[in-house]
This record gives structure tokens, sequence and C-alpha cells, in this order.
């Protein structure tokens, strides 16, 4: 099994969108899949069409006790779920033992269940991202094609060393993913530039074998598929926006020893 993070400490990056996408293509791909709502707005649970406050249970019961990971099925890929719930645990987690660990003693329970775990991490910095880069073997982070994105970025990355060499040293940096990216605009061209730039200077171990992804185009269709509660591939399957999403799923692939 392996686990993998889509992680950025700042919210409207297109991170649940590329969540959904990417779990889809990678199930599409052989790989069975397991998608994990760790945000409390619970987008991603929405995503997916579920109704999160109907839901009997959430990660919430499996954070907090211990209880099996409640997951549910759909078309696409299975999801663990998320409701508001999820911010009260974080307050709680604070007095608890193992309280980073708590995500990863969850998945490592359904560890001969799944080729591949993919996680959406929530747009902060507390203890539901400390476990989601606990639990992580990569992560990959998707940048909004702006410049206060790409200057967030760089303290994200600081914060994520500074994390990961201490609870999680194996760690790696799959890539980075440019977000929301027009090309006919120059501020979008400018942060694309600077986003290579970026990568070019991180030569830690943990970046070792990163790449910068192929940006994610601005398309509308992108939002339409989302609130139609479908991946892109099945709203609209000759969108120039799979393209990009496709070929990280590819990466993640080659990076999953799938199970027969």
């Amino acid at each position: 099994m392996t686990v993998f993070s889509v992680f950025n400490m700042s919210g409207g990056v297109g991170k649940t969108t590329l969540t959904m996408n990417l779990a889809h293509e990678l199930n599409t791909r052989g790989v069975k899949t397991l998608a994990v709502d760790m945000d409390p707005q619970a987008s991603l649970t929405t995503f997916f069409g579920l109704d999160a406050y109907e839901l009997p249970k959430t990660i919430h019961n499996s954070l907090m006790d211990s209880e099996p990971l409640p997951i549910e099925s759909s078309e696409w890929c299975d999801l663990a779920p998320a409701n508001l719930t999820l911010a009260q645990a974080e307050l709680s987690l604070t007095a608890e033992l193992r309280r980073e660990y708590r995500l990863a003693d969850a998945l490592s329970k359904i560890s001969d269940q799944y080729d591949a775990i993919i996680v959406d991490g929530p747009p902060s910095l507390g203890l539901l991202s400390v476990n989601c880069l606990v639990a992580a073997d990569y992560l990959i982070v998707p940048l909004a094609t702006n410049y206060k994105a790409v200057e967030a970025t760089m303290g994200l990355l600081r914060v994520s060393i500074e994390i990961a060499s201490k609870v999680n040293p194996g760690l790696k940096v799959l890539g980075l993913v440019p977000t929301m990216f027009d090309r006919r605009t120059s501020g979008a061209r400018r942060a694309k530039e600077a986003i290579d730039d970026i990568a070019k200077q991180l030569q830690l171990p943990m970046f070792e074998g990163m790449q910068v992804f192929a940006p994610v185009p601005l398309r509308t269709a992108i939002s339409d598929a989302q609130e139609a509660h479908q991946p892109l591939s099945v709203y609209d399957s000759k969108n120039d926006g799979l393209k990009a999403i496709r070929k990280i799923a590819d990466v993640m692939a080659s990076q999953v020893e799938v199970t027969v």
C-alpha cells in the first residue's frame, strides 16, 4: 500500500479537485484506490455526492476512537468521508498519546485492501496536517499559478522538511502541480517560472526525484464536473485538462505495487 497526500496549507488551490480526479484515474489503471477526506470542510465527501452530515460514521471516529475506517463505495473509487466534526478532533487530539500517528494507525489496518491511498489534507498546518504528513509516503503539492500561492509554498516546504525530519524522515515529495493555469496571462506564466525556479533550489533528500508536473489548465469543465459529482474524464472525456492529470496519475501508479 502506497499513501499519497495532496497537501497545501493554503486553500483555493484545486487540492480537492485534484484528489478526486487522481483517485479515479488510478482506479482506471487497475490500482485499487481509497480516497481519504482529512479536511473538516468535507469538500471531497461532498464531491462524491454524499451528504456529510447524514453519515453515521466519518474518519473522526477512526482518529478519536480507533474505530475501523468508515468506507463509502462509489463507482469512481472508495472514500473515507469527513464532516465538520473533524475540526473537533484537531482540538481533542492535542492531549492524546500518539496524536501524530492516528491516521497512519487507521490506514495500517486496511493495508491489505488497497494498493494506493490518496489523502485530501486540510488547508492549514495543525495536527490533522501533521497526521497527513506522518501517514504519507509521497506528497503531491498543488499550487495555484499566482505569486501569492508560490510564496506560500516556500513556507509550506520548509515546515514540511522540519516535520518530516522528526516524524517521517522517509517522506518524499513526488511533485509540484501548477493548477488553474491560464497561459494567456503573464502573471500565470511568471508564477509557473517561479515554481520551476523553486524546484531547482530544493536539494534535500525528500525532494530527490521530485517533478514539476505540467500545469492543470483553468477550465470551466473542471469545476462543472465537481458540481456534477463526477471525475473530469467522465464529465468531459475530451477535455484538454485531462492530459496533465493523467500524467500525474501515471507517475503515481509507477510508485505502487499492485496486488493481484
